[in-house]
């Protein structure tokens, strides 16, 4: 009897050992070139529905999608609340701030179906990186000007629809007539405008992509978990290959 306990606790022991070796295995295995495609496509999606979110609530105090004046914004505002036109200003802000917003929701499915589109040219490089926002970046280069082609019209539709754009022009046409003040200012933000809020969703994946290579819980699919897993994995064995120690940065 104790015979067969003693074989009977052996074999549990040998199975849950060989489980654990095999999920260490798994988890260093190297994903398919689909799969690291996958897991980066899905961390860019990820990060846009952060921003989706940021932008959808404008008043929120975030500063990335509040609407800024552009070029020497401090010296503009100054000026024209000197002249005593900070109620204009305030409105001019909120009316672009809520453009924005609005432009943004209604270009979802372009920001979405560019990450569908696009195409991750050698996709190892992008993936096992120091650089924690090499996807944002390789994203951003690759789909900056489609995305601006795109967005452009649906911002110039926004900023018109709420008057925005009228309500600017006045304020510019008041500013360029001050004296000595040098470089006029814009009449129209359309592309500013654009620019701004392209930029802030491209702010708001890297954040998200951040999160995504240095800790696990912020992993929501399979994908992710297997790419992002094997990235950290591959450079803790690449830095001990070279002399030096590291943590999985996931394991937190």
């Amino acid at each position: 009897m104790k015979r067969l306990y003693l074989s009977c606790l052996l074999s549990a022991c040998l199975f849950f050992s060989s489980c654990d070796t095999l999920k260490q295995i798994a988890s260093v295995i190297m994903p398919s070139e689909y799969e690291m495609a996958t897991g980066l496509k899905d961390a860019l999606t990820q990060g846009l529905f952060s921003g989706f979110d940021a932008f959808a609530n404008p008043n929120s105090g975030n500063p990335l999608v509040k609407f800024a004046f552009p070029g020497e914004a401090a010296k503009i505002e100054k000026t024209l609340n000197d002249l005593g036109m900070g109620n204009l200003l305030n409105q001019v802000t909120s009316k672009f701030t809520n453009a924005m917003t609005s432009a943004v929701v209604a270009a979802k499915p372009i920001f979405l179906n560019s990450v569908k589109s696009m195409n991750f040219r050698d996709v190892m490089n992008i993936l096992v990186t120091d650089n924690t926002r090499a996807a944002t970046d390789y994203f951003k280069t690759a789909m900056s000007a489609s995305l601006m082609s795109a967005f452009r019209p649906i911002v110039d539709s926004t900023v018109n629809l709420n008057g925005a754009n009228r309500e600017w022009a006045n304020v510019a046409n008041i500013y360029n007539k001050i004296p000595l003040i040098g470089k006029p200012i814009e009449t129209s933000l359309t592309d500013f405008v654009s620019a701004r809020a392209i930029d802030a969703m491209f702010l708001s994946v890297a954040q998200e992509e951040e999160k995504i290579r240095t800790k696990y819980e912020f992993r929501k699919t399979d994908m992710m978990k297997k790419a992002f897993g094997y990235a950290e994995q591959e450079l803790a064995r690449r830095k001990q290959s070279q002399g030096g120690t590291t943590t999985p940065t996931g394991i937190r």
